[in-house]
């Protein structure tokens, strides 16, 4: 059992218009942009980042926004429900504040003996907000929401599986622990983890496959420390015969990826060096970033990018 992975690092999904997925994260949830840069392989198009104030690992939910996207079909082999963990005693405000901006799917449940609050994203993407007693980390206290009632980072991930056997095993590979279940769904944890540190799978076994597309989980990403931590997590899993990438610099990360047997791909990235490497921490987010291979190309993106109003 790997004992390096300390929770989750990111999220990353997928959008169809930029400017709303800006407004739905840093004006109605309250969080950070903490990075406006584009996608490494389609440098045409954004990739944006938002987090606590720093982008600290497992606070960080992160955006492909794809123009003229379809949208995602929902159904096994995905991350189905990205849980974000809010202080105890706040779900009214925030089940007040959603339902006046709109926002559609609020669910009230009881989960694992967490009370939880489910709506959708502008995509139908799913979440929840979930109240966690005495999470210490720090919510973002620049935006609109108060810092006693904003979002203090993850709490978790639902994977929809229609067999989970096989991603259980992985995950308790990973390191983490099986904790409880609850009808369809089991509990994962890691102990002594970063505070986003479950992961519920749901077993559907009726269910057919998910089509990704706009409100789709592209990838989830696990934290390590640093890339000696990933060196040996990577050995590991090659040496179990998983599949695995070559490390890849992503400038706020490194990572590596791999596809889970339900179909799900997981990466793993580092704590280092962080989203204020090349930005003051003041004034995260605020200029558009062009990763090395492509600063060649910078007029071109430039042009080709919508605005996004701050």
């Amino acid at each position: 059992m790997l004992t390096q992975i300390k929770g989750l690092h990111h999220t990353t999904s997928m959008a169809a218009d930029a400017q709303e997925n800006n407004n739905f994260f840093t004006k109605l949830l309250g969080l950070r942009r903490v990075k406006k840069t584009v996608n490494f392989d389609a440098p045409d198009v954004y990739h944006l980042y938002y987090g606590d104030e720093v982008g600290t690992p497992g606070s960080v939910m992160t955006y492909f926004p794809f123009p003229h996207i379809v949208k995602g079909h929902r159904g096994t082999g995905e991350v189905s429900e990205t849980a974000f963990a809010v202080p105890e005693g706040s779900l009214e405000y925030w089940r007040e504040r959603l339902a006046a901006a709109g926002v559609e799917g609020l669910t009230d449940v009881e989960q694992f003996g967490e009370k939880r609050l489910r709506f959708l994203g502008p995509d139908g993407d799913g979440f929840a907000l979930v109240e966690v007693r005495g999470d210490t980390r720090a919510p973002f206290s620049g935006g609109p929401v108060p810092a006693d009632k904003g979002i203090h980072g993850f709490r978790g991930v639902t994977m929809r599986l229609r067999d989970g056997a096989a991603t259980a095993e992985l995950l308790e590979f990973m390191g983490y622990e099986k904790v409880a279940g609850e009808g369809a769904l089991t509990r994962f944890s890691i102990r002594n983890g970063n505070g986003a540190d479950t992961v519920d799978l749901e077993v559907l076994p009726d269910v057919g496959p998910a089509r990704q597309g706009a409100g789709s989980v592209h990838h989830v990403a696990f934290a390590v420390d640093d890339r000696a931590a990933q060196l040996e997590v990577r050995k590991a899993l090659t040496d179990a015969g998983v599949q695995v990438t070559p490390v890849i610099d992503r400038d706020y990360f490194w990572a590596i990826y791999f596809r889970t047997p339900g179909g799900i791909l997981f990466e793993i990235a580092t704590n280092e060096p962080g989203f204020d490497r090349d930005e003051d921490i003041a004034h995260l987010g605020e200029t558009l970033k062009i990763p090395e291979q492509h600063a060649h190309l910078r007029g071109r993106i430039e042009q080709l990018l919508v605005p996004i109003a701050d």
